[in-house]
């Protein structure tokens, strides 16, 4: 029987992943963007998913799904900080040989569970996870998806919320980081759309790590959880 557990396998702490992101370079990276996932990808990292290195191909594990994938500089130094890829790999970002694109690919990053970069697509894939890992017999996996605020502009999340809300997919997590950068909706229109669909909602400080974990562990049963993430981007 394998154990699962959150990704606390490497040796790199929060305190390092700033010097792991300095090794990525380029205008690629999308640095404000990426910066404004990374206190949420370390929470879910460090403390909630189960999934390590040694566990990242189990079928039980929890799955963690990218769609914010167009600026991956944050999540690619979480992934070296848990010691899913190495290092060293930081330092030829977007190289014509480096299996770390500007956008990542599961065939090539370890611990990639989606292709991600066009927007729009990850929470429709989180959907249909949660749905096939229900029918495997593996409901006990949780699924978590990242997206951007300005990402639920595409109407596919709005199928894919209303759905998860009407099927009651309490193994789905979506978290919603809200640096400011929607054209639409009034103050509080993300929350109040997820609500709308059925979902238990979270608003909390995207940098506030403790309120980071009560808003991911808090119980949802019978609903899927959305947890948005407010954070001011940083350069």
């Amino acid at each position: 029987m394998t154990i699962f557990t959150p990704a606390q396998a490497g040796s790199q702490g929060y305190a390092e992943l700033p010097g792991l992101m300095s090794r990525l370079t380029g205008d690629e990276k999308h640095g404000p963007a990426a910066t404004s996932t990374l206190d949420v990808l370390w929470v879910l990292y460090d403390r909630v998913l189960r999934v390590t290195p040694e566990t990242a191909d189990e079928p039980g594990r929890d799955r963690f799904l990218l769609s914010k994938g167009h600026g991956p500089m944050a999540y690619y130094a979480v992934l070296a900080a848990k010691g899913f890829v190495p290092i060293e790999w930081l330092d030829d970002f977007g190289g014509f040989d480096s299996p770390l694109g500007f956008h990542p690919d599961r065939t090539l990053v370890p611990g990639a569970e989606i292709g991600s970069g066009s927007l729009g697509h990850g929470l429709p894939l989180g959907v249909g996870v949660t749905l096939g890992l229900k029918a495997r017999g593996l409901g006990d996996a949780a699924v978590w998806v990242l997206v951007g605020d300005a990402e639920l502009d595409e109407g596919s999340n709005e199928e894919a919320i209303a759905f998860a809300g009407a099927a009651g997919l309490d193994r789905l997590h979506t978290v919603v980081i809200d640096n400011v950068s929607a054209r639409w909706g009034p103050d509080g229109a993300l929350s109040a759309r997820f609500a709308a669909g059925g979902w238990a909602v979270e608003d909390v400080d995207g940098r506030d790590h403790e309120a980071l974990y009560e808003a991911f562990t808090a119980p949802h049963a019978g609903r899927p959880l959305a947890v948005v993430a407010h954070v001011e981007a940083k350069n």
